[in-house]
């Protein structure tokens, strides 16, 4: 079936195969990805979702691979990638519409250059738009539903526009979790009008402060667990005497708890475990539920 596929697939698409999904995520985690492809154009990626259908091959969008988590296997499906072509953006008064690939973290500084306030929170997030609508991403007590007027989405064979209110966004969450096969294909964000250098100066002492809070100098994908409503996740980790822990290569921040990093070639079986084990010892010794905010992908 591969030669038919492919021969399919380059008439719309840029395709590349067999490659490392280490290669397209934070974690440096992850085995081989069977096809990675490049839709150029909604009308592409339409002949993509048509194309897929009738081969029945299993799919998956990843935006910067920021917070996921790929198991060592292969994948035999078809990545979707979106960061090469569709990444436009632009800004209409205090409204900004950017395609999904867009980084979050180029549009918070051109928006900063336009004056424009409320993306100062995502100046630090290395993420996609789509991945941080997908996820409501946040930081600083702001998070994506805060600024998303609507979500431009294919679903059904057809491209629509869905209300904030659609999107059911909660902490850390939103409707396309339940809804795995609805693409993200843009976002129209309503920012608000600030004074430049105040905004500069926000975004810049904020990223003093993740230099000298986060592990920024290995691979992760952020902050692992979701914070429960009273007590931040770092704050239980330390109590069960986890900061510092290691798992093969997979290591417990001694500087933030709350991000495990990748750092000395660690398996993504050796990570999960690691997560795992810290879950069962919050349950066990402190009742508490941790909850990954990581999303998992190509696991049993």
């Amino acid at each position: 079936m591969s030669n038919e596929l492919i021969d399919e697939l380059v008439k719309y698409c840029d395709v590349e195969c067999d490659i490392p999904l280490s290669t397209m995520t934070t974690l440096r985690l992850g085995g081989i990805a069977k096809y990675v492809v490049y839709p150029r154009t909604s009308l592409e990626l339409n002949e993509l979702m048509r194309t897929i259908k009738e081969f029945n091959i299993p799919y998956k969008v990843l935006g910067k691979g920021s917070n996921i988590l790929c198991s060592d296997k292969t994948f035999e499906g078809i990545i979707i990638r979106l960061d090469r072509t569709f990444d436009d953006f632009y800004f209409d008064d205090e409204v900004c519409t950017a395609q999904a690939g867009a980084s979050i973290i180029s549009i918070a500084y051109d928006a900063m250059k336009h004056g424009l306030s409320g993306l100062e929170f995502a100046s630090g997030i290395p993420g996609s738009v789509g991945g941080v609508t997908f996820m409501n991403a946040g930081a600083y007590k702001s998070n994506m539903s805060n600024i998303i007027e609507e979500v431009f989405v294919f679903r059904d064979d057809k491209f629509e526009w869905l209300s904030k209110e659609e999107c059911k966004f909660e902490y850390r969450h939103s409707i396309f979790h339940s809804h795995p096969d609805w693409i993200i294909v843009a976002v129209k964000m309503r920012l608000k009008k600030g004074n430049e250098d105040e905004i500069r100066e926000l975004m810049d002492n904020r990223r003093e402060r993740r230099l000298q809070t986060q592990p920024l100098e290995y691979p992760s994908a952020g902050s692992i667990f979701k914070n429960p409503e009273d007590k931040f996740a770092w704050q239980i980790i330390e109590e069960l005497g986890y900061r510092g822990k290691k798992k093969g290569g997979a290591f417990v921040s001694d500087k933030h708890a709350n991000f495990i990093v990748n750092a000395d070639h660690a398996t993504a079986t050796e990570f999960y475990e690691l997560v795992c084990e810290i879950k069962k010892e919050a349950k066990e010794k402190l009742g508490r539920e941790l909850i990954m905010e990581v999303e998992k992908f190509n696991w049993d």
